[in-house]
């Protein structure tokens, strides 16, 4: 079967909710990373065979994001995209489609990753009132996001589950304390300000220009992280889901606004080209279990992929494990043997988790793929994975290796 390799990577720096990038359109953040990732494989749009493009929160200001995205960023408009939603794991939901249509010999060289705008996700009415119309009284208005976590699984099959609720059963069937997950985010928090203090993520991220009626801005440094973070700040934080729970806003991730792609090509191809890849992708795996557990999808996912490559979490130099909720994370760390104290553990999220950096849905799985690639190089590592929780109960990983230039 055809390998498959990544040759270049590029995001937007994360934006905070309401914040930097509030006023711009998702597909205009999905355009500006497209274009940096053909320019930096050193490839001209018609190259591109297809675009595949994660979005969790779609509207009608850009329906088919990866199209619309493809056709601002300057691609032939007889070169197909399509978008793919799995929730907080569609940005690599997105390469591993890539690698399937490589692998299934339909393209050669593809676009694909991610985007998200949490800041401009719609308000909806309820369904009624398209075919019963307007009567007497008050009606709600929806947010998509609000009604989203809820519903990311049936909820007359998991009544009162939301997000927030998975996490607390998480931490409740593990037993995670308080203290333990605002812990967790205090040290992604210090990672993240001493990776952005030192310019670890300059080469990933790709310049953005925001332009508003005040001024003009480059938009260029993650902005969630909080550099004065403390335990005792974190302590006096009340839980955000449950009365005597323990999961807050402080040791949560956030809502926020980004994008994040890559070029994938079949190895062939990129020799042929004369390209150095980046990595190659090893194996990937999609996995499920229980929603009321959903954080704890990444275990199964690791877990599969580490077995199809035939290597063991001790052979793994690099792990970015998506932190939805601190105590999401570390119940996935403990279930691998990775919990803070072990040895493992500091080979996990070096630079920070979504705790500190941010969670922008669609783009997040690559997003967090792009910070390990390029932090693998840096270190000089050879394998690493990326993996995130789902929404609805799964779990979604890849296995990635460098790949030394020629003459290395």
């Amino acid at each position: 079967m055809e390998q498959c390799v990544i040759t270049s990577a590029a995001r937007t720096a994360v934006g905070s909710y309401l914040g930097s990038l509030k006023t711009v359109p998702v597909q205009t953040l999905a355009s500006a990373v497209i274009k940096e990732a053909i320019k930096r494989s050193k490839l001209e749009p018609e190259h591109i065979d297809s675009v595949i493009m994660g979005h969790a929160l779609p509207s009608a200001e850009a329906p088919n994001m990866a199209r619309v995205a493809s056709l601002l960023a300057g691609l032939n408009e007889a070169t197909p995209a399509f978008t793919v939603d799995r929730q907080c794991g569609s940005g690599l939901q997105a390469i591993i489609s890539a690698t399937q249509e490589i692998q299934t010999g339909n393209a050669e060289i593809l676009i694909a990753g991610g985007a998200e705008s949490m800041s401009r996700a719609v308000y909806y009415m309820q369904p009624s009132a398209r075919y019963e119309g307007f009567r007497m009284g008050h009606s709600m208005v929806y947010d998509a996001f609000a009604k989203g976590v809820e519903n990311c699984q049936p909820p007359e099959l998991y009544p009162g589950v939301n997000m927030g609720i998975t996490a607390e059963n998480v931490v409740a069937r593990h037993g995670i304390s308080r203290q333990d997950q605002d812990e967790f985010a205090l040290t992604s928090q210090r990672k993240a300000v001493a990776a952005i203090s030192a310019g670890r993520f300059t080469e990933e991220i790709v310049p953005f220009e925001v332009v508003s009626k005040k001024e003009k801005i480059i938009f260029e440094t993650d902005e969630y992280p909080k550099p004065n973070a403390s335990l005792d700040a974190l302590a006096k934080l009340k839980p955000a889901f449950q009365k005597d729970g323990t999961v807050t806003a402080g040791n949560a991730s956030g809502m926020n606004d980004g994008a994040s792609a890559v070029v994938v090509m079949s190895e062939t191809k990129c020799r042929e080209l004369g390209l150095d890849p980046l990595a190659r992708i090893v194996a990937h795996a999609v996995t499920g279990l229980d929603p009321r557990v959903m954080g704890l999808g990444p275990v199964s996912a690791i877990q599969t992929v580490l077995k199809k490559a035939g290597l063991q979490v001790e052979d793994i130099d690099l792990f970015e494990i998506n932190e939805a909720f601190s105590g999401q994370a570390l119940g996935v760390l403990k279930e691998l043997g990775m919990y803070p104290g072990s040895p493992l553990y500091e080979r996990v999220n070096v630079n920070g988790g979504a705790v500190a950096l941010g969670h922008a849905l669609g783009s997040s799985g690559s997003r967090i793929l792009t910070t390990l690639i390029y932090e693998l190089k840096r270190r000089g590592g050879r394998y690493g994975v990326a993996s995130l929780c789902i929404g609805g109960g799964q779990g979604i990983a890849m296995l990635v290796e460098t790949v030394p230039k020629e003459g290395e």
